[in-house]
């Protein structure tokens, strides 16, 4: 069964890079420079940022629905990252190389399951998960730190 893996869509977040330091805190994010890679993976292009890249930390609402599963976190965001990622049964490595939690939602939002696995071996488990109709999207997130990475939806 095809998948899509989509990033956030980056014009909502170019603002941040304008703001001060002082602006930012202001809304709860903060910048950084990137002092290792992997790490601070962009959500926007699903890329971790190069080492010296700028990006931004801040709190993001990426379940925003009416349901008890209603979601928030901390994302990074890269300056560089000028167009979300959008793929077609491919798995970008910013997900392929770590351990990532999957949830999946119905159409209104309920939790129908949810699993642990390697980032590489996700396309199995999207095909498990879709199986069920009952399914109607995925979100993936970085296990470990917990942070939400992408949306999957049917292709």
């Amino acid at each position: 069964m095809s998948f899509r893996i989509t990033g956030l869509e980056p014009a909502p977040f170019a603002r941040y890079f304008a703001m001060s330091d002082q602006q930012l805190a202001a809304h709860g994010a903060v910048r950084r420079t990137v002092d290792h890679n992997p790490g601070f993976p962009c959500r926007v292009s699903l890329e971790d940022g190069a080492v010296g890249e700028e990006v931004v930390l801040l709190p993001y609402e990426h379940h925003a629905v009416d349901s008890p599963y209603r979601g928030a976190g901390p994302i990074y965001v890269r300056r560089a990252a000028t167009r979300a990622f959008d793929g077609i049964d491919r798995v970008p490595p910013v997900v392929a190389r770590r351990l990532v939690s999957v949830r999946a939602y119905d159409a209104a939002a309920m939790m129908v399951g949810a699993d642990v696995c390697h980032g590489s071996e996700l396309p199995a488990l999207v095909e498990r998960f879709f199986a069920d109709p009952a399914t109607a999207y995925l979100h993936v997130h970085n296990a470990k730190p917990g942070c939400f990475s992408c949306r999957v939806e049917r292709a």
